[in-house]
């Protein structure tokens, strides 16, 4: 009988120590970070009545009998659910969602301690502390590197009150752009200016600043709306500067006329030839004006046009002006018609050559770039009219051939320019008529008198051309503007485009060894995929001449060669996708954020943002193990294992979210309902103490 006293007891303990642990759960309803417990209950050591037996024979075995002798509260579980997230107003306040505690210490980092609850501040000295003034253990950014390393030992997270950040000068300058590789851009620039009288020979032209710089290919330029001319081998143009006139002679009297105009002979075109006859007139000037009407007859495929004075002598003129037609007078005479076999040469081919440029006096030429063809018509007008003359062609700065004819000396004449097409579809070797140049070059055609001081223009020639700029340091935090300048040069049907690149920074600034020092020149080359083959130079050395250090090794990242990963060159338009650079000035911390990583990232007031430190996450192989402390903390024991310190959001880790907190994860309907029932056996047990009490009663009456 007293066992069932015994075993009421034990009951009414048992559910005393669960009413105990539920209260404290709903006490801890709104702490931030809690983890409820749970009350586990088992039974006590049973009396045994009588051992079981086996079954013998006939006879079936028999169970123990045994009663029991109470129960007890043999362990807490605390159940680490997840609790909910509740978003704050303070960005110091941070929550984990998923596995893992924060590591604070009291003692400098000698002893740990954990948490759940990130509600975290700054104090006075600019240590990262929880409510209790433990100090948050992570890892400090290395000053000489700039990063955080999480593979180095924790230490206090302290971030001195009224940080600066020292200037730290430009390393490295990353730009992604594209070079529009099309034949229509919008972004072009002038033909680079030539002067008057200068050589061929590269460097022939002179940048915005008077520098000696390459003139461009005309290959690959484009006309005054962004159209390219694309060029290709022998194409080009007739050009003279005098209408080719020749005497052909006296006529003779009654004599028939039988001759035959060469077509461009210089081109080698068999039975390019025009035969023109003309019967014998009554008198000489009757026969004359045969002459002269035949040969004018044939003049829109001839090109040449005869005229007869009173003497009855014929003169022949091709005025140069159509492409249709011969350029020059060539003739053979067959009959003793007192004309005699003569040929006058002033017009003479320009053609396109994408490697080598060469000129004939009084011939043919072949150029490749601005200052080849500048040359050589400027040559060729000097080759007329005499010995010399003040004829000059020039490139002006906005890319136009110049023609001037401003003096009256003994070999100076009246210049009557004249461009036309070349074309050549008879021979072995077709050449078509390159439009957009043609026109380009035929808006030169005019008649500049001598010592007229008139003028003759081109349309502009332009080359494809993109910049981007951007502002590097130096070690004193002072800004310079570096500006990166690209013009298309070359182009290769079967490996890609050369582009020349200009890298300039203004005065007093160096990049260069030689003048102009503020100015570094180099290329950049694409495969026929649009991707970067190469570029150089790969860096520039820079100094600021302002008392920072000199010799700022500044290296120039345009992309992987082969890969599409920077600098490209498609046909679309030139733009500038990305350019950026690792320096800065000096700034004060003006704010803190912390973001998934668990990384204090500091603002400062030169606008630039970069992580400070990193709070470190333990991670237990039993998190339930661990010993609760007080005040939000847990503490290592022997079961929890020992913690396996990382950042967030790696080995099992959960995220850190900032700007919130996470709520207790004791859930309210849940511990009530316990509630009730912890009542209701705690009262059942209360129940078998007084129904033992009664019956004990009834077996001490019996005595009476």
């Amino acid at each position: 009988m007293l066992k069932s006293l015994f075993s009421g007891v034990s009951g009414l303990q048992s559910h005393q120590v669960a009413m105990d642990v539920e209260s404290n759960n709903i006490a801890n309803v709104n702490t931030v970070g809690f983890k409820y417990s749970r009350a586990n209950f088992s039974d006590l050591l049973a009396q045994t009545k009588a051992i079981a037996t086996a079954p013998q024979g006939a006879l079936g075995g028999k169970n123990p009998v045994q009663v029991g002798l109470g129960s007890t509260v043999s362990s807490m579980t605390r159940i680490f659910s997840q609790g909910s997230v509740q978003n704050s107003d303070k960005n110091t306040d941070v929550a984990i969602q998923g596995d893992g505690f924060y590591i604070v210490s009291p003692d400098g980092g000698n002893t740990y301690k954990y948490t759940r609850a990130g509600d975290f501040k700054f104090d006075a000295g600019g240590n990262f502390v929880d409510n209790n003034g433990f100090v948050t253990q992570g890892w400090l950014r290395d000053p000489v590197s700039g990063k955080v390393d999480s593979t180095a030992p924790i230490t206090d997270i302290n971030i001195p009150p009224g940080l600066t950040t020292p200037a730290s000068a430009t390393n490295e300058v990353v730009l992604k752009s594209n070079l529009n590789s099309g034949p229509l851009v919008e972004s072009f620039s002038p033909a680079y200016e030539i002067k008057t009288g200068a050589s061929n020979i590269q460097p022939a032209a002179i940048d915005a600043n008077g520098n000696a710089i390459s003139a461009g290919n005309i290959g690959v330029m484009f006309n005054e709306v962004g159209e390219a001319f694309s060029l290709q081998q022998d194409q080009g143009v007739w050009v003279s500067f005098l209408s080719s006139s020749l005497t052909a002679g006296t006529v003779v009297a009654n004599v028939a006329l039988d001759v035959t105009f060469n077509i461009d002979p210089e081109m080698g075109i068999a039975g390019n030839a025009v035969n023109i006859t003309a019967a014998a007139g009554a008198t000489v000037a009757e026969t004359a004006n045969n002459y002269v009407s035949a040969i004018n007859a044939q003049s829109s495929i001839t090109g040449v046009t005869a005229a007869v004075d009173a003497a009855n002598q014929i003169t022949l003129l091709n005025a140069n002006g159509s492409s249709s037609a011969s350029h020059n007078i060539d003739f053979v005479v067959t009959t003793g018609s007192g004309l005699a076999t003569g040929s006058s040469t002033t017009a003479h081919r320009y053609q396109y050559n994408t490697s080598s440029a060469a000129s004939l006096a009084g011939g043919d030429k072949t150029f490749t770039s601005m200052a080849d063809l500048r040359k050589w018509m400027e040559d060729e007008a000097n080759n007329q009219g005499g010995a010399t003359n003040g004829i000059t062609i020039a490139v002006n700065d906005a890319g136009k051939f110049v023609v001037k004819n401003p003096n009256n000396g003994v070999d100076d004449y009246d210049v009557n320019l004249k461009i036309t097409a070349y074309t050549n579809k008879t021979s072995g070797a077709v050449v078509t008529e390159n439009t957009r140049f043609t026109r380009n070059m035929e808006a030169l055609n005019s008649v500049l008198p001598q010592a007229s001081g008139g003028q003759a223009f081109s349309q502009s020639f332009n080359a494809a051309t993109h910049s981007s700029s951007i502002d590097v340091f130096d070690s004193l935090g002072s800004k310079h503007t570096l500006r990166m300048e690209f013009r298309k040069t070359a182009l290769d049907t079967s490996t890609g485009s050369t582009w020349d690149m200009k890298i300039s920074v203004p005065a007093p600034a160096t990049i260069d060894t030689t003048a102009p020092l503020d100015e570094k020149t180099g290329s950049i080359r694409f495969n026929n995929d649009g991707s970067l083959a190469t570029y150089n130079p790969p860096n520039i050395s820079f100094s600021g001449n302002n008392g920072s250090a000199p010799d700022q090794q500044v290296t120039l990242s345009f992309g992987t060669a082969n890969a599409f990963n920077g600098m490209t060159s498609f046909d679309s338009v030139s733009s500038t996708s990305g350019i950026s650079q690792d320096g800065f000035t000096g700034g004060d911390l003006v704010g803190i954020r912390i973001d998934q990583s668990g990384t204090l990232v500091g603002s400062f007031s030169n606008g630039r943002s970069f992580g400070l430190a990193q709070i470190a996450m333990a991670k237990f192989t039993n998190n339930e193990g661990l010993s609760v402390e007080g005040g939000n903390i847990f503490i290592q024991t022997a079961n929890s294992g020992d913690p396996i310190i990382g950042t967030a959001a790696t080995a099992g880790r959960g995220f850190i979210q900032a700007a919130a907190l996470e709520a207790s994860n004791v859930d309210l309907s849940r511990a009530l309902t316990q509630l009730i029932i912890i009542q209701r056996g705690f009262q059942a047990n209360g129940k078998t103490i007084t129904t033992s009490d009664q019956l004990l009663q009834t077996l001490i009456g019996l005595k009476n």
